[in-house]
């Protein structure tokens, strides 16, 4: 039977051998945290490697993600699949062992991670969905939603200013089913971190309310052992363990050292590491009797044969809540959601009311949260502006089967604690601000498009039209850099009904976050036809069209269409195209013929309107055509003033359709 620092060394040799022949990677993490986590894996650990997305398995996060050689060998280690040909294709194009682990290569990986700080944030996150889902469906006696979230993190994830947002808003909430393990070597890429990083983080998440157990040998499976065991009994506070441990642990020469954090050991440094380790095997080679004390499969089935067996009696106790609950964890709608949808749309069309499109945002939660009751909801500070209180909500701090979360001014750790809810699975994830503190959590927004999850960022007051803020806070280059994210499916609605549409376009998506855009002034109802209603899912369309061959194409989005419509009106001597673009990824994704019925060829006088940059539209109207945007940051006055100010009135919109023709 194997000792536990053979089994330890097994993550060692392993990652040692996978970054040299790759010659690229990061070993002093893995041979650091080696013996945290074997006691963690094989001790506590609550998964199956024949089922990595059973729904009651313990989430483990590696946070300090450029140590992923540590992840992919327990995965291979305890029977996922991974293979021994996969670590040695480490770092390769198209394998399974990416430089940082990313979600969806890799089965056991629930996370993408690498930018540090985000992968405690999005565990603050899983172990939010788990807290609220244990409390919608646990009945007394069925404890069906059952398990931790456990997390390593590093010195530079806390150095992340996210991670001081994250664990804040974690301690408050009481995430007692969140561990985390704080890699204490002090050393990072530039060297000991005592000369840039001097905090007492014992003391900081004490005063964020965590569980903090300080000074752990993270080289003693004993103390690692004990320490975990009181986190676990912790039930009400979330637990950091303060684990000291030496970088590139066994290495003679580069132990202790930033030699080993980013940078191959060396064939010869191996060698002397593996005989100081007595690890007497060839690279990628491990023996029978390891790999049988690593093996999770007969205990995992078990794991999870016995919550089966759970879920089992709780169907028959509770058999509407079981199957709500196996609904959402498989990402799947209700059945009568696309009926109630089409429905809202068409009552909103029918009302022709003229509301900040902000309101309609609310208006579209309010109808499609009873709907869809895994929306999960919530704002940064800002609920009251940004209209995400439906009058359905429920604050996790005061409701055990709450609905949302109120954020605090944390706009990068609310979106990436998204992130984290979304991947959990069971909950659809909404978040909001204004749409210039985008830029605060921009990575994360990024991220969610990588991981193509279904995260649902919301953002009000859009443009110049916020008014006397002034310039802080008017977004000028942010809705177009935003449609710069491949993967980010971003709207713009013009009035109700395009919002209403928008919603329901990013709650059905499953493959990819959205960004709903949304005025604080109010908007004029645009009229249209059922056809039209149908169209706007397509991103852009023909709302007011002329008999034969336009003379120009107005192409607006959000506020600006109202002025394409009203210059259209104007031009009625002229025969006047207005197309509006909702959202212009959705439409570059139809098909050729239907975007030449919109936008067609021959028609070379275009002009756009949109409040932000202009370098976007010149794609849709050509060097020839005019763009009326925003190329510098704008001014603090009532609205209607910036928007005269700025040139966005019915008359310059007329002027410069004129001077095209």
């Amino acid at each position: 039977m194997s000792s536990r620092r053979e089994l330890a060394n097994a993550i060692r040799a392993l990652s040692m051998d996978a970054v040299q022949k790759a010659n690229s990677g990061h070993p002093g993490a893995p041979m650091g945290m080696a013996d945290i986590a074997e006691v963690l894996w094989n001790d506590h650990m609550k998964h199956n490697p024949a089922n990595p997305k059973w729904m009651n398995r313990d989430r483990f996060v590696l946070s300090n993600g450029h140590g992923s050689m540590l992840i992919y060998s327990l995965l291979h280690l305890t029977g996922y699949k991974l293979s021994i040909e996969d670590l040695k294709n480490f770092r390769q194009l198209h394998s399974k062992t990416p430089g940082h682990p990313e979600y969806g290569y890799t089965d056991g990986v629930e996370t993408t991670t690498g930018p540090l700080g985000q992968g405690i944030t999005n565990a603050v996150g899983m172990a939010i969905a788990e807290k609220a889902l244990a409390g919608h469906f646990n009945q007394k006696g069925h404890d069906i939603v059952d398990h931790h979230t456990y997390v390593f993190l590093g010195d530079g994830c806390l150095m992340e200013g996210i991670s001081h947002e994250a664990c804040s808003l974690a301690g408050t909430l009481g995430l007692g089913k969140l561990i985390a393990f704080w890699d204490d070597n002090g050393i990072s890429i530039d060297g000991h971190v005592e000369g840039w990083f001097t905090d007492d983080t014992a003391k900081r998440f004490e005063a964020y309310g965590w569980h903090v157990i300080p000074g752990v040998d993270g080289h003693d499976p004993a103390a690692i052992q004990k320490a975990v065991e009181q986190a676990k009994a912790m039930t009400d506070k979330p637990t950091m363990i303060c684990c000291k441990t030496t970088i590139g642990f066994g290495s003679p020469n580069k132990a202790g050292s930033h030699a080993c954090h980013g940078a191959p050991l060396g064939q010869e440094e191996i060698n002397l590491t593996k005989a100081a380790l007595g690890w007497d095997h060839a690279a990628f080679e491990v023996p029978k009797n390891v790999y049988d004390g690593w093996n999770a499969k007969d205990k995992g089935a078990k794991a999870e044969k016995a919550w089966n067996d759970k879920f089992a009696a709780y169907k028959k106790a509770h058999p509407e809540l079981a199957a709500e609950l196996e609904r959402r964890m498989k990402g799947d709608l209700p059945k009568d959601w696309a009926k109630k949808s089409a429905d809202f749309i068409a009552k909103v069309n029918g009302e022709a009311k003229s509301p900040a499109t902000r309101q309609a945002s609310l208006a579209a939660i309010e109808a499609y949260a009873p709907v869809v009751p895994e929306l999960f909801g919530g704002s940064a500070d800002l609920g009251g502006s940004n209209l995400t209180e439906w009058s359905g909500y429920k604050p996790m701090i005061s409701n055990v089967e709450a609905n949302y979360v109120n954020y605090g001014v944390r706009e990068f750790g609310m979106s990436a604690i998204m992130n984290g809810i979304a991947l959990h699975g069971g909950l659809i994830p909404f978040g909001a601000t204004f749409l210039m503190f985008s830029e605060y959590a921009r990575n994360a927004l990024r991220m969610a498009a990588l991981m193509k999850i279904r995260s649902i960022f919301v953002y009000t007051h859009d443009s110049i039209g916020l008014g006397e803020d002034g310039p802080t806070h008017q977004p000028i280059e942010q809705i177009p850099t935003l449609r710069m994210i491949p993967n980010m499916a971003v709207w713009r609605p013009c009035d109700a009904v395009e919002s209403a549409v928008s919603w329901a376009r990013a709650i059905e998506r499953k493959d990819g976050p959205s960004c709903l855009i949304f005025t604080r002034q109010g908007l004029p109802h645009q009229t249209r036809t059922d056809a039209q209603i149908a169209n706007i899912s397509k991103g852009g369309y023909v709302l007011k069209d002329c008999n034969g061959t336009p003379d120009a194409i107005i192409i607006a989005t959000g506020s600006e269409v109202a002025l394409a419509m009203g210059a259209a009106e104007q031009l009625s001597g002229k025969k006047i195209r207005v197309v509006s673009m909702p959202s212009v990824d959705a439409f570059e994704k139809q098909d050729a013929a239907y975007r030449e019925s919109v936008l067609p060829a021959k028609v070379s006088a275009r002009v756009s309107i949109e409040a932000a940059v202009t370098d976007g539209w010149y794609k849709y109207v050509g060097l020839n055509g005019k763009v009326i945007g925003i190329n510098r940051f704008g001014e603090s006055a009532p609205a209607n003033v910036l928007f005269k100010e700025f040139g966005f009135t019915v008359e310059n919109v007329v002027k410069t359709v004129e001077s095209i023709i």
